[in-house]
């Protein structure tokens, strides 16, 4: 199986507008669960400590590397990271591994 964790940290922008494209991101990830082949698991973190310095955690387990791949080309997924994800980050920090 491989883990596939992504950090997020969003471009400066007012709290409420802040609040809200997280809570996008949220349901717009979460709501691929049982669509994506060989995904087995997806969560995303957005309840975070004053200590932490990204602003949410994407965290999906996949059953092998293959599955991994078709996510990242799959059109629902895509359409969710090009309208809610990658216009309003600042930083993206990622990890893959196997379990």
């Amino acid at each position: 199986m491989i883990k596939h964790m992504i950090l997020w940290k969003l471009k400066d922008m007012p709290e409420a507008a802040k609040e809200e494209q997280i809570r996008l991101v949220k349901a717009g990830l979460e709501s691929l669960s049982g669509k994506i082949p060989g995904m087995i698991d997806i969560h995303v973190q957005i309840d975070k400590l004053p200590t932490s310095n990204a602003d949410m955690m994407l965290d999906t387990t996949f059953e092998d590397a293959d599955a991994l791949t078709g996510y990242a080309i799959n059109p629902d997924h895509n359409t969710i990271a090009d309208t809610y994800i990658r216009p309003y980050i600042e930083t993206r920090l990622c990890i893959d591994y196997e379990i």
